[in-house]
């Protein structure tokens, strides 16, 4: 489930709620982004709560397959939560890289996640 997110600008941020399905596969975010596109939003926000432990080991490809979908159609993403119990070194320098290059970026709270994708 969607709730979108509208600052006194306009601009449009869509958040994927906390308790809504797993995102399992790039076809499935590609609605989700289709349905935001169609709302006007520039990003989407997304609750690790809402990926499978599987987008987060980078060896299975699926955060990279996601991802690509964003850099592909130039949406902006934030993915909230708390990502210091991660002890793989390559996710860390991923989140890092992601951050420092600000289409994607992880973040720790709703505040900061529609801060960066520019609400």
């Amino acid at each position: 489930m969607l709730k979108y997110h509208i600052n006194i600008n306009g601009v449009t941020i869509a958040e994927i709620l906390p308790e809504s399905d797993l995102i399992k596969s790039p076809d499935e975010i590609l609605d989700i982004m289709a349905d935001a596109g169609y709302h006007k939003s520039v990003g989407i926000i997304v609750h690790d709560s809402n990926l499978p432990q599987t987008f987060f080991d980078l060896k299975t490809e699926l955060a990279g397959e996601i991802l690509q979908k964003f850099s592909n159609y130039r949406m902006r993403l934030a993915i909230i939560g708390d990502f210091s119990g991660y002890e793989s070194r390559s996710l860390k320098e991923f989140i890092r890289e992601s951050n420092k290059r600000g289409l994607i970026c992880f973040v720790d709270s709703l505040e900061t996640a529609l801060s960066r994708l520019g609400y």
